[in-house]
Order: structure tokens, then sequence, then C-alpha cells
């Protein structure tokens, strides 16, 4: 396994040292619950689940200019779409059962000061292509509620913005055979055991087997 990648952190049954690897995406708009879920998961799961680092975090974190302008926006987008597909290929160079995405190569579509057409001109790729690289997607929905919006020390938008982008990136995944959302209507709690049940049915059988591996049934 990758040393320098988060993974699970408990051992299972599971022998094996490679694995047919699947590819998940956790996105939805900013403030959601995403790095808590992420954070449930790392504890959760076994060794053989990858879970990668958002990359516009890695990007705008390191210092990238931050520009209003479309050129500047457009050149972020670029950059974090190049990122991702590089932390998604050197993780599955080790065969892991599983490699859990914060957001997918996509989602820079939510953010992109243009036309759907021109984003992937400009990256040299195509829908078609991106969705098929993902087994799941699993959309954690942003809480309507002011009292349940949290901001980050990356993200800098408003409850009114983080709403516009989740209706946004729930458009961009739409399309995909096995999207999921995640209501956040229940509150956080249902939302978390929600996603780690799905995610838990996108890990193989020869993983699920450690001591963390029974979760509270959904109510």
């Amino acid at each position: 396994m990758i040393e320098s990648l988060p993974t699970g952190s408990h051992g299972c049954t599971c022998r094996r040292t490679h694995h047919q690897t699947r590819l998940v995406v956790l996105t939805g708009g900013p403030g959601g619950g995403k790095t808590a879920i992420l954070e449930m998961a790392r504890r959760y799961f076994c060794r053989h689940v990858v879970i990668l680092p958002e990359a516009a975090s890695i990007i705008f974190g390191g210092g990238f200019p931050r520009l209003p302008e479309p050129f500047g926006r457009r050149a972020a987008q670029q950059a974090i779409y190049r990122v991702q597909r590089e932390l998604e290929d050197m993780a599955a160079h080790a065969r892991p059962a599983l490699i859990l995405c914060d957001r997918g190569t996509i989602d820079g579509l939510a953010f992109w000061p243009g036309l759907r057409r021109e984003y992937f001109a400009q990256l040299g790729t195509t829908l078609e292509k991106e969705l098929a690289r993902y087994s799941a997607v699993i959309h954690i929905e942003v809480p309507s509620a002011r009292t349940m919006y949290h901001k980050n020390s990356i993200r800098r938008e408003s409850l009114k913005e983080a709403l516009a982008i989740d209706r946004r990136i729930t458009s961009v995944w739409k399309t995909h055979p096995s999207h999921k959302l995640v209501s956040a209507e229940k509150g956080f709690l249902h939302k978390a055991a929600t996603a780690i049940h799905l995610l838990r049915d996108a890990v193989p059988p020869c993983c699920r087997s450690h001591p963390h591996a029974e979760i509270v049934p959904l109510q």
C-alpha cells in the first residue's frame, strides 16, 4: 500500500495483496459534511481502502491564486483536474480494494466559468470517459438550515452559494449509472450512517470482516 496516502485504519481477514480496484466519489457542495464522513470512513474501513485528499484543498492550500476573473477560475479548475487524475492513478498503482475520492474529475464543471464542452475540450477528455472512471458516486447534500452549515479554512462560500454549487454538482453527476443522493433532511448523523452503508456496499466481501464491520442500522 502507498505509505503516503491515508487508508482505512483496521486490519481485515483478506490476505490478497492486489484487488480489482474500484473508484468511488464522495461529492457534494461545500459544508455538506464530506470531510467528517471521510474521517469516519478512515476509522471504519480496513487498510485496503485508500482515502484521497481533496485536490482543491491541495491546490488552494498550497497558495494557488484564487482569481475571480474567468481566466483565473479556468486555470484553477484545470490544475485541480490534473491533480485529481494524478492522485487517482497513483493510488490505483497499488491496486487496493477501493479508492475513495474526495470529489471527482468532473466536479470542476460546477465551478467552471463557461460551457461544458469548453471544459472537456480544454482538458482533452469527455464526460463519458470521466464517468466511466468511477464505480459509484455518493452525493452528500448541503443542509439548507444555516445553523447546520459550517465553513472550513479553504472554502469561502456562503450558505446560499453552497446550495447553488450543490445543485450544480447534482446536475454534473446525475447521468452516472450509480449516482446516490444522501439527503440532509434527517440531520448529519443519519446522513453519515447512510454514506457509510453505501460505501460498505462498494467494498468487496473479502475486506468487510474486521472489528468495526457491523454498523448501527439506519432508522
